[in-house]
């Protein structure tokens, strides 16, 4: 994780990166109950997965994504962080912990939930600082905070 660039002093990105220590506390705890083969624990914490990442992902496609998109130099790479909420959204909201495939999936999606979030906090986070104006993160942060009061 990026520590040298000050973005993480950036109010949003604050916002951001409390979200995802959320979520990865949340995963790790989801594979120790697996482990322990407490199924119904993991259930639950599926479940706190997918509500907080629904939110954070609706506040980042919504706000700092859509602004820096607007940018060519990184519309692929948002479009592919897109992309990888989609499908992680998709596994978590159709989990099925009585299939083997489905659990052993889960170990590979809370895997790649800490590439994807080192992708954002590693480039495109660092990014944002040169690449937006004052304008954009007031933009940004009020798409954050609608997307949270939604909850």
């Amino acid at each position: 994780m990026c520590h040298y660039c000050g973005c993480r002093e950036i109010p949003l990105i604050k916002e951001f990166i409390a979200e995802h220590e959320s979520v990865t506390d949340a995963a790790g705890a989801a594979l120790r109950a697996l482990d322990a083969g407490d199924h119904e624990l993991v259930a639950e914490l599926v479940a706190r997965m997918e509500r907080e990442l629904v939110a954070h992902w609706r506040g980042e496609e919504r706000g700092l994504f859509a602004v820096m998109a607007a940018d060519p130099e990184y519309a692929d790479y948002i479009d592919a962080l897109v992309a990888e909420h989609r499908d992680l959204g998709a596994f978590l909201r159709g989990i099925d912990l009585d299939r083997a495939e489905d659990v052993a999936r889960l170990r590979e999606a809370v895997a790649e939930l800490h590439h994807h979030i080192a992708k954002e906090e590693d480039g495109l986070f660092p990014a944002s600082l040169t690449a937006l104006t004052g304008e954009e993160w007031n933009r940004s942060m009020a798409a954050w905070r609608e997307a949270h009061q939604a909850d």
